[in-house]
Parts: C-alpha cells; sequence; structure tokens
C-alpha cells in the first residue's frame, strides 16, 4: 500500500530521539566527515558555504559542518530530532521537514548532505531527486546508505539475541519492490543515476564500531530503529531473556578494553549537478 512505509517510519521513530543520540548515533556518526568530503564541504574551505543536512538526527553532521565553516540549515521528519539538533547547532537553520518534499527553493545550497536517510524513506530515487533540486548547479551533493554486505554485522548480535530467545520477528513495512534498489556500489550509483545524479560515484566506508555494551544494548532497550521495535514490545520476562542472551554473546566481541568491535559497512555516493 502506498506510503504504508513512510508511515510505518513516522511511528517508529515518534519519541525516540534522545535515545537514538544515546546509543546509535555514534554508529551513524563515523560517516560524517567522508559525507562532507563529498560533497565538497571541506576542512579549512568552506566558510560561508550553503549546507543543507537532510535528516539530520541530533545534529552530528550539521555540526561538523559549521566546525568547517560553513552556514547551515538542517532538516529532519521526527519534531526531537529537530530539537537536538537546534540544540546542538545554536546557529543552523533548523526545521522539521521530510523527504521527498523539502521546503526550499531550487537550486538553494552550495552542498547538500544526507546521512543514512535514504533507506529511510518509501521512494529511494524520488528522496535523491529532491536533495539534487535543491542544490545550485555545480554544487555538490552527497548520501550515505547502509550496505548489504554481509560484512555490514553492527546489528547482528541482537538478532542472535533473539533467536536465542526463540522471538518471532513481525513482518514489517519495507521499501516497496518497485521502488527498491540492491545495496551494492553499484546499485546505489545506479539509482543515484536515475534521480539524476549525473556522473555519480559510489564507494563503501567501512569501519569498527566499538560502543561501551550497556549503551548499545540501550538501543534496543529504548525501542530505537525495527530491532528496537521488536525488542521493547516484548513482555518484561522476554526482554530479560534477550538481554541475557546479548549479554552472552557479547563477550566474543569484546576488545582488550571491555568494548564491543562491531563491524560495519555503509556505502556513500556523490555528485556534482549539472546544469
Amino acid at each position: 500500500m502506498a506510503g504504508e512505509f513512510d508511515a510505518h517510519e513516522r511511528r517508529l521513530w515518534a519519541g525516540r530521539a534522545q535515545a537514538y543520540r544515546d546509543s546509535f548515533a555514534a554508529l551513524c556518526g563515523y560517516t560524517a566527515p567522508a559525507l562532507l568530503d563529498a560533497a565538497g564541504v571541506t576542512e579549512g574551505g568552506s566558510e560561508g558555504l550553503r549546507v543543507l543536512d537532510v535528516g539530520t538526527g541530533p545534529g552530528t553532521v550539521a555540526a561538523a559542518a559549521a566546525g568547517r565553516g560553513a552556514l547551515v540549515t538542517a532538516v529532519d521528519a521526527e519534531p526531537g530530532m529537530a530539537e537536538l539538533a537546534a540544540a546542538r547547532v545554536p546557529g543552523a537553520d533548523v526545521r522539521v521537514a521530510l523527504l521527498p518534499s523539502l521546503p526550499f527553493a531550487d537550486g538553494a545550497f552550495d552542498a547538500v548532505v544526507a546521512n543514512f536517510v535514504v533507506n529511510h524513506v518509501e521512494h529511494p530515487a524520488a528522496a535523491l531527486a529532491e536533495l539534487l533540486r535543491v542544490v545550485r548547479p555545480g554544487g555538490r551533493v552527497a548520501a550515505t546508505v547502509w550496505s548489504g554486505s554481509p560484512r555490514n554485522a553492527a546489528m547482528n548480535v541482537f538478532n542472535q539475541a533473539l533467536d536465542a530467545a526463540g522471538v518471532e520477528r513481525p513482518v514489517l513495512p519495507g521499501v516497496p519492490a518497485e521502488l527498491n534498489f540492491e545495496r551494492t556500489p553499484e546499485g546505489f550509483a545506479g539509482l543515484a543515476d536515475e534521480a539524476g545524479w549525473k556522473g555519480a560515484d559510489c564507494r563503501e566506508v567501512a569501519w569498527t564500531h566499538r560502543p561501551d555494551p550497556e549503551v548499545w544494548w540501550s538501543g534496543v532497550a529504548g525501542g530505537v530503529a525495527n530491532m528496537g521495535m521488536v525488542v521493547a514490545g516484548q513482555p518484561p520476562a522476554v526482554i530479560a531473556q534477550v538481554k541475557e542472551h546479548y549479554d552472552r554473546l557479547a563477550v566474543d566481541l569484546l576488545g582488550a578494553d571491555g568494548r564491543l568491535e562491531l563491524p560495519a559497512v555503509a556505502l556513500l555516493a556523490g555528485a556534482t549537478r549539472v546544469g
């Protein structure tokens, strides 16, 4: 049904801003420097550059862009996220808005970035086209999504804990098959081309996320993302069982300093607006 995935996303993130900021935001924040570089928002060379951060969340990328001297505008579909971003980046113009309909004129910005946002919209190509619309000719646009590579395993420990506790997963709304794309560099580049990103380049960005085990658990315990919706929706006794299995599994993922070592892989695409 048209609109089902977008409606699911609005329900999913409602009231979850602080829980996300305190848990999974650090994972997503890793790509901020590379994303800004891909959009031409460079260290020491971005004074006065008009930058739009779409899907700002708690303002991680917006803050990094401001730190590089940019004039930052940021939007998020969740009011709680926009509130956190506004507090984090006081000089930014922060608004509530969502793809694929942004409240800005054509070519309003010198650079537009979207960090892990395209994977949260029902029509990914339309979202990328909208990002391109609001950047000026000659300006840069860049976006990240999660890779479908099996090396992207940061969330696996939660799936394993749910399996060990015998929790069945509900069928949740997803991107319609006819609008979806392969989570590979080629697939994301093809989507960008479909959206008008002429000459888009796309590459993988891989890293190891190293959170405290209790911080990592707090994300799903707080109902963040689909995994959190599943975990937090269980009866208290089942949640306790899942946590016990999580604690057991996490031991094998700990580094010498007691932090988890979780592999993560993103796809980063960038392009210059032509014409």
